[in-house]
């Protein structure tokens, strides 16, 4: 359970260069959305849907997601050259 901050998710979407940014309840269980993400993949569902932290309801075509990145809003976010 993150405590104190927002869970940023991260998904690629195949065939565009954007990515799609939500941020998921302060109280949500990481292990719980990653397992949700990975049975909406691998049990073939059509559609991973997830609640941002407005309560809005986000729907992304399972078939259609390259990648995804989980970490907090909080992270360090680099900006420019170098490593």
């Amino acid at each position: 359970v993150v405590v104190g901050g927002t869970v940023d998710v991260r998904i690629g979407v195949t065939q565009t260069p954007k990515e799609l940014a939500i941020e998921v309840a302060d109280d949500s269980d990481r292990d719980a959305l990653i397992a949700s993400i990975d049975a909406a993949i691998t049990n073939g569902a059509g559609v991973l849907w997830l609640t941002d932290k407005k309560g809005k309801r986000v729907g992304i075509a399972a078939a259609k997601i390259s990648y995804i990145e989980i970490g907090t809003a909080e992270s360090e976010r680099r900006i420019g050259f170098g490593a």
